[in-house]
C-alpha cells in the first residue's frame, strides 16, 4: 500500500474537502442575507466524516448540502443569521488550520524518512 493512499491520509482529505464546501457554504449564505427568500444551507459534516471512516467511497460523491432548519426567518422569508454564520466560519478556519497542520506533519515524517534512508 502506497503511503498516499493510506487511509489517515484519504480521511484527512476528505476532512479537507467537507471543510472547503462548508466555508463555500457559509459564505454563500453570508453573501445572501440580504437575498429575499433565501434559505441557510450547510453540509452534513459529521455525517461526510462517518461515511469516510466507514470506508465508503467518497471521492466520486460531493458533500450532501442541507437546508438548515430552526433559525427564525424574517418577513421576507431569508433566515440567514450573520452571527451564527460569522461564528461556523471562524470554526471552520480552525478546523481547516488543524487539519492543514496534520498533513504538514505526515510529510515532515515522511522526509525525514526519505533523509536518513539516504
Amino acid at each position: 500500500m502506497s503511503w498516499l493512499n493510506s487511509a489517515p491520509l484519504a480521511l484527512l482529505e476528505r476532512y479537507l474537502d467537507v471543510t472547503t464546501m462548508r466555508q463555500t457554504l457559509i459564505s454563500t449564505n453570508i453573501a445572501n442575507v440580504d437575498t429575499p427568500g433565501y434559505h441557510t444551507r450547510d453540509v452534513d459534516f459529521r455525517g461526510e466524516l462517518q461515511r469516510a471512516m466507514n470506508g465508503e467511497d467518497t471521492s466520486a460523491t460531493s458533500p450532501f448540502v442541507l437546508p438548515v432548519r430552526g433559525l427564525i426567518a424574517r418577513p421576507d422569508g431569508n433566515n440567514v443569521s450573520v452571527d451564527r454564520e460569522s461564528m461556523l466560519l471562524a470554526e471552520v478556519q480552525l478546523q481547516f488550520k488543524a487539519a492543514t497542520a496534520l498533513l504538514r506533519s505526515e510529510f515532515a515524517q515522511l522526509s525525514t524518512a526519505v533523509r536518513e534512508g539516504q
